[in-house]
C-alpha cells in the first residue's frame, strides 16, 4: 500500500470504552496508565480521552510484558520509551535516505547534515549554512589498489 493510502494508526478515534474492550482491559487500567505515562491518548477538548489504533497496541504490549514476561510497570514504562526513541530514529533514517536517493551522484559528494537529519549539497567549496549541532561530511570512494 503506498504512503498516500495508508490508514493513520495515530488517528485518536477510540473512546477508553472502545479502547479497553479492543485491549482487552478495564477502563480503569487504562486510566491508571494513563496517569502512569504508560499509554498516554489524546484528549478532546472535553479532556475525553481518545485513543489510536497504535495507543491499542501499546496497551496490548503492556499486558503481554506485564503477564507473560512479568516485567513491572516502571521496566514496561523504559521498554515503550526504548521502542518510541528507535521508531523515531528509524523515521529520520529514511528521511534521510529518501533525501540521499534524489540527489545526483555529484550532489551526495559533499553535503551538509543538521541534528535533525536535514541535509542539503553543497558544491565544491561551498560552506554549510551555520545551524546549531550542524556537520559537514566529505565522502570520498575509497581507492582500490
Amino acid at each position: 500500500m503506498s504512503r498516500a493510502h495508508r490508514i493513520d494508526d495515530r488517528a485518536p478515534v477510540f473512546v477508553i470504552s472502545v479502547a479497553a474492550e479492543l485491549s482487552g482491559m478495564h477502563p480503569q487500567t487504562l486510566r491508571q496508565y494513563d496517569r502512569l505515562g504508560l499509554v498516554s491518548p489524546r484528549r478532546t477538548r472535553g479532556r475525553g480521552r481518545r485513543y489510536s489504533a497504535r495507543d491499542i497496541s501499546k496497551l496490548r504490549e503492556v499486558q503481554r510484558l506485564s503477564q507473560e514476561q512479568g516485567i513491572n510497570l516502571a521496566g514496561i514504562k523504559r521498554i515503550l520509551e526504548l521502542q518510541d526513541e528507535v521508531g523515531a530514529l528509524s523515521e529520520q533514517l529514511e528521511q534521510v535516505q529518501d533525501t540521499l536517493d534524489s540527489m545526483t551522484p555529484a550532489q551526495r559528494r559533499v553535503f551538509s547534515a543538521d541534528t535533525e537529519g536535514e541535509i542539503s549539497a553543497l558544491r565544491r567549496g561551498q560552506r554549510p549554512e551555520r545551524r546549531p549541532g550542524g556537520a559537514m561530511v566529505l565522502w570520498r570512494p575509497s581507492r582500490r589498489s
